[in-house]
């Protein structure tokens, strides 16, 4: 996919996004949804800061919700020529946590439906938590991804080996 300033959320995702997480408390899922995507100077103004370095844009991501403290989750764009929905989705945590999510968002939706967020998905030290499915999310997914149905820790460990250079590759970008 080429980067524009398209920044419209995909049909599947809408949905997805207007169902309420449910914290509980530390033991649910720390997500916080946007109801649309970041702008391109506010993704470019806020990868700058995550990575200390002033000569980056953000064009390479659509960031769509963060967790408590910040961190961010977004579609990372770089499968080129692929459609939004057909590109990875990373999280980029306020204490430098880094992870490809889901493969797409398909996957994502299951990880969603499996009752993880981007941030347990992304946190190595969360992935024993016991998931909380939900239905409702179990539903969009059902509809925007049918067929496609796994289990959170299949999504995770998917996304994994797709892209199991995404850490060392933003890091790399960091000064």
């Amino acid at each position: 996919m080429t980067p524009t300033d398209d920044r419209q959320f995909p049909a599947a995702l809408a949905p997805a996004m207007a169902v309420p997480f449910d914290y509980a408390g530390g033991d649910g899922v720390d997500f916080e949804p946007f109801a649309v995507f970041l702008s391109a100077e506010e993704t470019t103004d806020w990868f700058r800061a995550w990575t200390g370095n002033g000569k980056l844009s953000g064009d390479g991501f659509r960031v769509f919700g963060q967790d408590g403290s910040g961190g961010y989750a977004a579609f990372w764009l770089v499968r080129p020529n692929r459609a939004l929905v057909d590109q990875p989705v990373v999280f980029l945590g306020s204490e430098g946590e880094t992870g490809v999510v889901a493969r797409d968002l398909g996957d994502f939706l299951w990880l969603l439906a499996d009752g993880l967020g981007p941030w347990e998905a992304a946190t190595p030290y969360e992935r024993d938590r016991v998931p909380r499915p939900n239905r409702e999310l179990a539903a969009v997914a059902e509809r925007f991804a049918p067929g496609r149905r796994r289990s959170a820790a299949a999504v995770i460990e998917l996304a994994t080996k797709e892209f199991p250079d995404f850490d060392d590759t933003i890091m790399e970008l960091c000064r």
